[in-house]
């Protein structure tokens, strides 16, 4: 068991990220937490997920260095972080206290996030050096997966607990503290791979981050990667954060947006392995990226075009939603492989986690571009709590010119790698 790859790599990935991935569940209780808690305006509820986004990006960019340096320890920081995290969220809504869910989910889950989120990762990139998009893909995979199979989890204890949604964290807390727990006992480095980092303080810790900072951010390539996977995320968290409310607006029933929320959960996590292991077979992985932006920006002009949304145009709709949910765990998955292809494997985790901090600031912006984008178009209606289809659709143009931004800096910016990098 000592030498197995998919005990010591693999399933501890899935057991971390299918655990951590459950922040998309976010839509299945938010309305529920604001209904409980009484706050007058239940948009501000939002800020908590928005803020969970944001400290996973920084804690993955502060604390690449440490999972390098000691992956055992990151794993266990994020099974600490996540439960506490989950389970103070718990607390704080039986206390109805919104500063409290700010700063259980928020903050100290976001940090959980980070470092779940990282710690497989490049140990998955160590076991399977031949297919790194499929490694790195299975493992993100779970963190889309955990949505469709944690959503109809969280609905039915949301039914027993009549909407009460601080017992449902008690008790998915409890169960991802095992989960995560036991993927952090399993987690393993091959043998023989030894991390070249001289241990320091806190002097040490500020001058490294500094020097991958600079070593980065001085680079065009990380930039042009930085702005294109900012870009994905943003227009992503963008749409899906509105998914069920679009079903809603195209005449779905709630039962049928509930299924379709599944069905584009499982599209996210097919993205994440399907696009990994596609990235394999070309020379150049940021291909992959040109051909989810294309996809991307087609359907949602097509959307666009048509009125797609008021007209109630279900199946384009939908189509719509896969994609972005597809090319939005995709670019997830493509992200480490990518760069280690430009920056080779020997500070990965440093680097990668420097480009998640794009995941951090479109946390901020994304869900909420797109919800004042629809408070600016028009009102919510009194009885169903969504705004009226053509505000939708509003956010579709934002969206759009944004794809193209990206789809131009995929071919001006990030090139085809070098030999000599992708030695590196």
């Amino acid at each position: 068991m000592g030498e197995n790859k998919w005990i010591r790599a693999a399933i501890p990935a899935l057991l971390l990220h299918c655990s951590i991935g459950t922040v998309y569940c976010w839509g299945t209780f938010s309305k529920e937490i604001a209904n409980y808690i009484g706050a007058e305006n239940g948009d501000d509820v939002q800020w908590a997920f928005s803020l969970a986004i944001f400290f996973l990006g920084m804690s993955a960019a502060f604390l690449g260095d440490v999972v390098e340096k000691d992956i055992k320890k990151s794993s266990l920081i994020a099974t600490i972080c996540f439960t506490v995290g989950m389970v103070g969220t718990g607390a704080a809504i039986l206390l109805k206290s919104l500063p409290l869910i700010f700063l259980f989910y928020g903050c100290i889950m976001g940090i959980g996030l980070g470092t779940g989120y990282l710690s497989p990762v490049k140990t998955l990139m160590l076991w399977f050096k031949d297919r790194k998009g499929l490694a790195t893909g299975l493992a993100v995979a779970g963190f889309g997966l955990a949505k469709a199979i944690a959503t109809p989890v969280m609905q039915k204890l949301l039914n027993i607990f009549n909407n009460n949604p601080a017992y449902m964290f008690f008790i998915m807390g409890g169960v991802y503290c095992v989960m995560m727990f036991i993927g952090h006992m399993l987690l393993k480095k091959p043998e023989g791979w030894v991390e070249s980092h001289e241990k320091g303080g806190i002097k040490e810790f500020f001058a490294t981050l500094g020097k991958n900072f600079k070593y980065s951010f001085s680079n065009k390539t990380f930039i042009g990667i930085w702005i294109m996977f900012y870009i994905n995320i943003h227009c992503g968290l963008a749409l899906i954060s509105q998914e069920k409310a679009i079903f809603t607006s195209v005449g779905l029933t709630a039962g049928v947006a509930a299924t379709l929320g599944s069905v584009t959960a499982i599209a996210n996590a097919a993205g994440r392995l399907g696009f990994s292991a596609w990235a394999d077979t070309f020379k150049d992985r940021n291909t992959i990226y040109k051909l989810i932006f294309i996809l991307s920006i087609g359907l949602t002009a097509a959307t666009i075009l048509t009125h797609g949304i008021e007209n109630k145009i279900v199946v384009l709709c939908v189509a719509l939603l896969i994609m972005v949910n597809a090319g939005y765990g995709g670019g997830f998955s493509n992200v480490p492989t990518l760069l280690s292809d430009h920056f080779g494997m020997k500070s990965i985790s440093a680097v990668h986690g420097m480009c998640l901090s794009a995941w951090a600031i479109a946390g901020l912006t994304g869900n909420q571009m797109a919800t004042k984008i629809l408070s600016m178009s028009g009102e919510k209606d009194a009885v169903t709590g969504y705004y009226p289809a053509e505000c939708y659709q509003n956010v579709l143009y934002a969206t759009c010119a944004l794809y193209i931004i990206a789809l131009i800096v995929c071919f001006v910016l990030v090139k085809a790698p070098k030999k000599e990098e992708a030695k590196a």
